[in-house]
């Protein structure tokens, strides 16, 4: 299993919305994730809008394929897209950049 650290930046001024929408993550969205791979997924935001993705997989590239296929990952993106600084013209799941592990505590 591999773990893997990513993170990206939430505009400030809207940082309680982006709170809100991930208090009621559509459940076919949960499903979609967990069907692609996705174990122990979690996000953790500062004030700041620095948000710090986690999640574990076999296969980083294919569980992101996994969830590109499907439909509801694509209507998740869109609507998530305004939340997020500096994207370049992504979707914020395509912007997500897995960080070097230099050290895990076994």
């Amino acid at each position: 299993m591999r773990r893997v650290c990513f993170l990206l930046k939430v505009r400030t001024d809207r940082l309680e919305e982006y709170r809100e929408r991930h208090a009621d993550v559509w459940p076919e969205m949960r499903a979609a994730l967990a069907e692609s791979g996705w174990r122990n997924y979690s996000l953790f935001l500062r004030e700041d809008g620095l948000l710090v993705g986690y999640l574990e997989t076999e296969d980083f590239a294919a569980a992101q394929a996994a969830m590109a296929a499907t439909g509801v990952n694509a209507r998740w993106q869109a609507q998530m897209a305004d939340y997020f600084e500096a994207l370049d013209g992504a979707q914020p799941d395509e912007a997500m950049r897995p960080l070097t592990e230099v050290f895990h505590l076994d």
